[in-house]
C-alpha cells in the first residue's frame, strides 16, 4: 500500500507544479489579446489555479497518510519546514491570481499593471512551490 501512495504523492505534485509551466508563454500572449481570445487565456489560467489547488488537496492528504504509514514525527525538520511553506502559499494563492484574473476580465482596469502582477505571482508561486519539493526532496536536516 505505501509504494501505491508515494506514487499518488508524486503524481500529485507533478500535477499541482507542470501546468504552470503552460502559463508562462501565455503571458505574453495575454499582452495583445483581444476579446474571445482573451479571455480563452484567461479561463485557462483559472482552470490551472483550480487543478493545482485540487491536485494540492491530494497531496496533502497522500502525504498525511504516508507520514502516518512510515511513522514520521511531524517535528521532522523537512515536514515541519515544508507545513510552513504550504500554508504561507496557501494565503498566497487564495490573493494572488483569481482576483488578479477577475480584475483583468473587466475593461476598465490598468491591464498592463495586472499583467505584471499576474507574472510576478506566477513565478513567485513557483518558486514557492519549488522550495517545498526540495524540501521533499533533498530532505535537508534544518535543525
Amino acid at each position: 500500500m505505501y509504494p501505491w501512495i508515494v506514487f499518488i504523492h508524486s503524481v500529485s505534485a507533478m500535477v499541482s507544479i507542470g501546468p504552470f509551466f503552460v502559463l508562462i508563454p501565455m503571458l505574453r500572449k495575454l499582452q495583445t489579446a483581444e476579446g474571445e481570445l482573451k479571455s480563452s487565456y484567461l479561463d485557462s489560467f483559472h482552470f490551472v489555479v483550480r487543478l493545482s489547488k485540487h491536485a494540492g488537496h491530494v497531496l496533502v492528504f497522500s502525504g498525511l497518510l504516508l507520514m502516518w504509514l512510515g511513522r514520521w514525527p511531524w517535528t521532522t525538520p523537512y515536514i515541519a519546514g515544508t507545513f510552513v511553506v504550504l500554508f504561507a502559499s496557501l494565503f498566497f494563492m487564495a490573493r494572488a491570481f483569481s482576483p488578479t484574473i477577475r480584475k483583468l476580465r473587466q475593461p476598465e482596469n490598468d491591464h498592463p499593471a495586472l499583467l505584471r502582477k499576474l507574472r510576478r505571482s506566477l513565478y513567485l508561486y513557483l518558486f514557492v512551490l519549488f522550495v517545498m519539493l526540495w524540501l521533499m526532496m533533498m530532505k535537508p536536516l534544518l535543525w
